[in-house]
């Protein structure tokens, strides 16, 4: 117990010290896409048999690009802690919207129109689209947080194995990490989604599956392509001017301290599995 509180309280104290480090025009601009591609998602773009585009993508390609950013400069762990954090404020906007949605009063569209007939379906409408529905939200939520984790994991592994042939610097290398862990992750985001819920409740064929998610993902990812310079100018700024610093620094510490305790931990391991040897022998 006294293990699991003090690993709490370094947990808290980095994460603390990750939102002081990353810019906050970063993290607000993440947040704010994870809600409007969430809300933005009841509206179609295009649809057709085999190909379905919500107007979520429009932000959809943002979330990544920031996730691709956060993971280069402070790694796969803050990229997914603050992923979380962002979903955990989505579906604080989800509850809110849901509540407001049972408000008596009325949207202002409605009065546009002069039957109340018309002018009732509207308001019903509006609150629908805003109030959600809770397999919709639990979906997306779940194809979110698994699509965060792979982005960050897939990021991060492509970072080491860049580095590992000293080519971890510059544009291409920026380019090479955040594509393939966009793919891959978008993938599992649509993919999740397609058989969590339209395969389920709006009765969607495999086939559909399928093709759509594909569909999504070479959209999404060319959306990232063309605005991923970008994503890596920010970047330069940030390594420049030594933003974050603080936490990376905290980051190394963490890790020295835990390896060292690791290799004390295998030292005395060894030393007990001697000792028994030895009283065996004896």
């Amino acid at each position: 117990m006294k293990y699991i509180c003090t690993r709490l309280k370094k947990e808290s104290a980095g994460f603390r010290l990750l939102l002081r480090s990353i810019p906050s025009v970063t993290v607000s601009v993440f947040i704010l896409s994870v809600v409007c591609a969430n809300l933005m998602a009841n509206k179609e773009l295009v649809s057709f048999r085999f190909l379905a585009l919500d107007c979520g993508f429009v932000f959809s390609w943002i979330m990544f690009l920031c996730m691709d950013v956060i993971c280069k400069r402070w790694g796969a762990k803050a990229s997914i802690q603050i992923s979380a954090l962002a979903l955990v404020i989505n579906l604080c906007v989800c509850g809110i919207f849901a509540l407001l949605a049972l408000a008596p009063g009325k949207w202002g569209q409605s009065y546009v129109y002069a039957e109340p007939s018309a002018a009732y379906e509207v308001n019903k409408s509006l609150n629908a689209t805003f109030a959600g529905t809770w397999y919709v939200v639990l979906g997306s939520a779940l194809a979110f947080m698994v699509s965060s984790c792979v982005n960050a994991v897939l990021n991060a592994g492509a970072g080491k194995f860049l580095a590992a042939r000293g080519k971890h610097d510059g544009f291409a290398a920026f380019a090479f990490r955040s594509y393939i862990s966009t793919a891959v992750a978008q993938l599992a985001d649509n993919l999740i989604f397609a058989v969590t819920v339209s395969k389920i409740f709006f009765g969607w064929t495999w086939t559909q599956v399928v093709a759509c998610s594909c569909a999504g993902v070479v959209a999404e990812l060319l959306a990232e392509v063309i605005f991923s310079g970008l994503g890596y100018r920010v970047l330069c700024i940030w390594e420049k001017d030594s933003v974050g610093k603080d936490y990376l620094d905290y980051m190394n510490i963490e890790r020295s301290e835990n390896e060292s305790s690791y290799n004390r931990n295998r030292r005395r391991n060894r030393q007990g599995m001697r000792a028994a040897f030895l009283t065996e022998r004896a």
